[in-house]
Order: C-alpha cells, then structure tokens, then sequence
C-alpha cells in the first residue's frame, strides 16, 4: 500500500465526511502545488543534542529560560508524545536520515559510533532525506553535527547535502573543537571535507553559519537546511567557560558541570536558534519554512524530565521522549498542542510530503507520514513504535497507551498516557496486552539486523534497580 493511501485511510477513521472532504482537497494541492515547485517550502531542521523532554519553558523547565524556543512553538504546533528513534545520539540520526528503523543497517546498531572506521557508517548509496529533497529541487546544507560515519568512506557531501560545516565525529569541545584533551590532538571542524580552524564558541558558530546560509538564499529555489548542534551535548561548557576548557582533564568531564552551566549552555543554543530565525523573518522568508525542532534523544544529568522517569541510554520514557516543535505559518495553525505519537524516522516521509516528493520504493520508510496531523489537528495516525538497545538488554513497545519493557531480566507493561513516570506495572492485570506486544516485539525484531557480540554500547547512565517499580528481582512473572 502506497503511503498516501494510508494516510487517506487513516483519515478517513479520523474525520466526519465533510471535513474529510476538505481535508483531503487541502492535501492534494499541497502536493500538487509543491510537485511543480510553485509552493514548495523551504525546510530549517534543528535538532538539539541530549536535551531533555522538559527543558524548555513550554514544556516545564523553570530553572532557566528559553525564550526564543518558547515563542517558536506558540507560532506553531508543539508535541506532548515526541519520541527519539534511539536512547543515544548516532543511532537515532541513521533513523532521521533515512526514514527507516536504524536497525536495518549496520552502523545503526553502534549505541553511538565511536571512531574513524571504513564499515561503520551511513552508505552513500541510501537514499536520504536531503538526497530526496535534491531530486525535487532543493538546495541541502548540513551546518553541525554529522555522526553517521568517517571521511575517506563516509559523509555529508556523500549522502545528500549540497555544502557541510561542522564535525564529523559525536562530540567535541566547545571552544578548542578537538574531539579529545591533548596538544596534538587535531580539531574535528570541517568545510565540506577540508579541515578548518574556527574561533569561537561552537553554539555560535553553527548558529552564524546558518544565519549566513539564509542570507545567500535566493528566491525560487527552496532550501534543506539541516541545523544540528551539539549542545547541550558534554562538555559542560557555557559561553564564558573558555578557562574551563584548558583546565578540563578528558572531554567526557564526568566531574564537572552543574545545572547553572546547564542553564547557560541551553541558553546559548535557543538565542543560537533566535537569531537564524530572525534572519528568516528578515529575508521574508518565515512564511513559506517549515521550521522543525526537536532532540537525538532524552536528557543527560542535568536535564529536566519530569514527569517522566529515566534519561538517556535508558528505554524508559526520559530516555526516548523529546520535545517536538514544527511552524508553518502559511500551513499550519498557531497555538497548537497535539498528542499525536511521533518518531524521528516520521520526518522524512512528513517533509517529502510537504515538499512534493516521495520515499525511494527500493527503501520502504518505517517512518509515517503526518502531514495530514499537521495540517489538521483533527486528524490523528495510530503509530506503533518498537526500540532496542544492548545495554541492560533493553526493549520497549509503545502500541496506542501501552507500553511494553524490558530492562535486563524484568518486564512492565505500563499505559503511558495515564502513568506518565511508569510507576503502575500492569503486567499481572493485563497479562493478554503484555503476552500480545511481546510477541509483536519479537516479530518486529526478526526483521532487523540481529545485535552482535561486537557491536559498541554506550554505558548504561544509571543502574535499574529490579525494586524501582515495586516488583520482585526476577521480574513479573515470578
């Protein structure tokens, strides 16, 4: 079945005939229309880097403010059930890119890569969301964080993107750009695939690039820019903390940082985003850009994630939820909050849609295409979401409100929608549900490229305790 035909069923549950008559009208057009490029939108992607579901003012943060993030999402629609396709970074960009479950391909299975290798990273050959975008006209820029694999073999200039500035590798320092502590360790900033050297606090950086790239921008061209930062990303570094910098031991400063330096780092990164945003408006261009923000995945250590519990690298609500933020104005309605369930992978197939373009049919996307969701906040598409992760052998389903986990030699069955901080295991009440979307699970899992002995995995953040929901050591089923 085509994807527009399943969006069209999908409306078709959701709408009394009326409005689905309007509904659909409205869509047609819109992929009309962008089809022979007289309204096809520009497209500004930024995704932020382990920051929390609730970590901005509209979605509960109040320890800092976000200002500018906050006014994006008052303009548009903002999601209260957003989810990363992984618990960790590299993993969930595979999904973004592709549009597809990053199990399906090897470099996906990384919990996240870790270094230069020639097998480890997104083949050129894959069709991608820029690379989809190209061929309906888009110009395609890629302005921060790559993370899907090194040069010689891998890269943004190989999969897609028309320019690239930024690192290749998953974190680096905020001032120094080095992907380590050392004198002769060399910076990981590039120009395409030409090492550079830049002055300046990293946050800044991709945020004046970008404004710069909106400025080139001309008319009758539509643009794909990717804007992917690595804050709030470690090392817990703000604006001023250049001393902090060349006093650090290993970039992973494990002992460092607090809530105060948080703050300041995600401060950094909303009036980052402001500023290109402004640039938009400037250039009378805000009108016709989709403008999508969201995260890699849930919080690190200082992130806010209440209600839920967890954070990353864990499966549990803290580590996989994110905010979600799209604006549209000649599009979509202003003021919006939706509950509709949504995934990374769900992009590519919601902006090709936007912008008049389709999936490769030789790479079916796993993602779903919620443009009609977006267009009419009436409309709702039923997703079932599935996640793995080898650390503390971790699995989940979420299916309507229920979810199903797994961590180590435990299960819980919680509804996610009523039990927001999975306290309530449901297991033993419902054991029909739990018994189903295990079996769902392990269906969906004989279709991904199994998890190896030499796969990497990024350390579990906290240890799960088997009493953590009042249940015994060894599991429900005891």
């Amino acid at each position: 079945m085509k994807k527009t035909d399943q969006s069209r069923r999908n409306i078709l549950k959701s709408l009394p005939a009326l409005a689905l008559a309007e509904s659909l009208a409205g869509y047609s057009s819109l992929a009309g229309a962008a089809a022979d490029g007289r309204e096809q939108p520009n497209i500004l992607f930024i995704l932020a880097d382990d920051l929390g579901h609730a970590d901005l003012g509209v979605y509960g943060q109040t320890d800092f403010a976000t200002p500018q993030l906050d006014k994006l999402a008052g303009q548009g629609i903002r999601f209260t059930q957003a989810y990363a396709n992984s618990a960790v970074c590299s993993a969930t960009r595979f999904a973004l890119i592709t549009g597809r479950y990053q199990y399906r391909l090897r470099g996906g299975l990384e919990e996240p890569i870790a270094g230069a290798s020639d097998t480890l990273g997104l083949p050129p050959r894959h069709p991608t969301l820029p690379s989809l975008l190209q061929k309906v006209g888009y110009q395609t820029a890629l302005i921060g964080k790559w993370h899907l694999g090194y040069l010689p073999t891998f890269g943004p200039l190989k999969s897609g993107y028309d320019s690239f500035f930024g690192n290749y590798g998953g974190a680096i320092d905020y001032f120094t750009h080095k992907p380590g502590v050392g004198a002769d360790l060399k910076e990981d900033l590039y120009e395409g695939e030409v090492a550079v050297q830049e002055v300046g606090y990293y946050t800044d950086l991709l945020g004046q690039r970008a404004v710069d790239f909106v400025r080139r921008q001309q008319a009758g061209k539509p643009f794909f820019l990717s804007l992917h930062y690595t804050a709030p990303h470690w090392p817990w570094e703000g604006p001023g903390d250049e001393a902090v910098s060349r006093g650090i031991a290993s970039l992973g400063h494990y002992d460092g940082g607090n809530l105060e330096t948080y703050g300041r780092m995600v401060g950094a990164l909303d009036s980052s985003i402001g500023k290109v945003l402004k640039e938009l408006e400037q250039r009378g261009l805000a009108d016709n850009t989709i403008v999508v923000f969201t995260s890699d995945n849930g919080g690190e250590r200082f992130s806010k994630t209440w209600p839920l519990s967890g954070q990353k690298t864990e499966l549990l609500e803290g580590g996989i939820r994110v905010p979600a933020i799209v604006r549209w104005p000649r599009r979509i309605a202003a003021g919006q909050v939706t509950p509709q369930v949504a995934i990374s992978m769900d992009w590519l197939p919601t902006l090709l849609a936007a912008a008049g373009g389709a999936p490769d049919p030789a790479y079916p996307t796993d993602g779903q295409n919620l443009l009609p969701c977006l267009l009419d906040d009436s409309v709702r598409v039923e997703r079932t979401l599935l996640w793995r992760y080898k650390a503390n052998a971790q699995r989940a389903i979420r299916a309507g409100n229920w979810k199903y986990l797994k961590m180590g030699r435990n299960e819980y069955l919680f509804d996610v929608v009523a039990d927001q901080r999975e306290r309530a295991n449901l297991a033993r009440k419902h054991p029909e549900v739990l018994a189903r979307l295990k079996a769902q699970w392990e269906n969906w899992n004989r279709d991904m490229l199994p998890i190896s002995a030499e796969v990497r995995t990024h350390a579990v953040s906290g240890a799960v305790q088997a009493d953590r929901y009042g249940v015994p050591a060894g599991g429900v089923a005891d």
